[in-house]
């Protein structure tokens, strides 16, 4: 279905994807992994790093105390916000911090796209437990990372924003075949790459290669993790959307029906979850 591909030799493609220049696993994420994947994670060790990087520290504080967390006491120190919200939150927050510092761009868009980023990776984390989708850190990486490609695409190409306007506005193509055609190459492919070479599971990666494929939402071969994280991405992203005031999705009408039957939710659940979602959103603001 990717039908432009087929016009380009192997290696050209290849080519193409090198050219973009995915940015190596940061150094800080990498000693944070290692620590994080020990049979019993040391805080106090993952405190020492985490302190090393003043920018890191001070916004993880900032964030650990935002009103989503609702401490009842401040954290001071990244020992004490680990300690107060736990390590996996923590873990969660940091890995988007390095995100943003490692993955950026000049580009006005990219406020609005991180924005986005972040409150789809906090609701997806909301509602994964609730259905039954994934642990709630698991969703948020997917949330966070399944469009990471777009910065990086912006930077490579000087027209990719008007590729952006194209897919956004198109519901008889895939968004990843307008990109492939005009590219030869998508942001989920370059996202997918960009977790793969930053240690994320292999789920994630998946998930973030097809999250734009909403044929697998009903197919048997596609395991159900990835199918609830690609359903899920999709439902939170029509929330977003309409809490942006958007009233109309396009890939909500590609593939929304399909999410909610992946999920097993109802219209009208559906009509909850936004709601619920849109009265999160304004708290955290």
């Amino acid at each position: 279905m990717q039908v432009s591909t087929a016009t380009l030799p192997e290696l050209a493609i290849d080519e193409v994807v090198r050219s973009i220049q995915i940015p190596a696993r940061p150094e800080l994420l990498a000693h944070l992994q290692q620590e994080l994947t020990q049979e019993d994670p040391d805080p106090n060790r993952i405190a020492t790093l985490v302190s090393r990087d003043v920018a890191l520290s001070a916004t993880l504080l900032r964030t650990a105390n935002s009103p989503f967390y609702g401490l009842k006491r401040k954290a001071e120190t990244v020992k004490q916000a680990i300690g107060y919200i736990g390590l996996s939150q923590c873990a969660s927050i940091m890995l988007g911090l390095i995100a943003r510092k490692t993955v950026n761009t000049s580009n006005p868009l990219l406020t609005r796209f991180w924005d986005a980023a972040d409150k789809r990776a906090f609701a997806m984390s909301l509602l994964s437990r609730e259905l039954r989708v994934a642990s709630p850190d698991v969703a948020h990486t997917f949330g966070l990372f399944c469009d990471i490609g777009i910065p990086l695409l912006i930077n490579r190409f000087p027209d990719y924003v008007e590729t952006l306007r194209l897919a956004n506005e198109t519901v008889s193509e895939r968004f990843t075949t307008i990109e492939d055609q005009r590219h030869h190459t998508s942001h989920a492919t370059i996202g997918a790459l960009l977790a793969k070479n930053w240690g994320l599971s292999g789920d994630v990666a998946m998930a973030i290669r097809l999250h734009h494929e909403y044929e697998i939402l009903a197919d048997n071969i596609t395991p159900d993790l990835i199918k609830g994280l690609v359903a899920l991405s999709l439902v939170v992203e029509k929330a977003i959307q309409s809490y942006r005031g958007q009233n109309r999705h396009f890939e909500w009408e590609k593939g929304g029906q399909l999410a909610m039957d992946a999920l097993g939710i109802s219209s009208d659940e559906m009509t909850d979850i936004c709601e619920q979602l849109h009265q999160r959103f304004d708290e955290i603001g």
